[in-house]
């Protein structure tokens, strides 16, 4: 089972997981959306097309922007549809 940790709390887990350029994508369904907002920045990737993210709060702290997904991924990338990445000190367990 894999887990995503911020600030000592696990805000996904899943025993369902994609690793694209060695990022671990979590299944959204798999997200404790408690602990997530929506953010207005994008970004684009020429390889997977245009990503979103979000913010995530633990016990009121924010880390902007630390999770990102790509609503409509290129075709290459169309197995990370539906599934969220985290980076700025989210921690992968599995």
């Amino acid at each position: 089972m894999a887990r995503a940790i911020w600030n000592g709390c696990v805000i996904a887990e899943s025993d369902r997981t994609e690793t694209v350029e060695g990022n671990v994508y979590f299944p959204e369904s798999s997200l404790k959306r408690e602990y997530f907002l929506p953010s207005s920045t994008t970004s684009h990737s020429p390889r997977n097309g245009l990503a979103r993210y979000l913010t995530v709060i633990v016990d009121g702290q924010d880390n902007l922007d630390a999770a990102w997904y790509y609503p409509d991924p290129s075709p290459v990338a169309r197995k990370i549809r539906g599934y969220i990445a985290f980076w700025r000190g989210i921690e992968i367990e599995s």
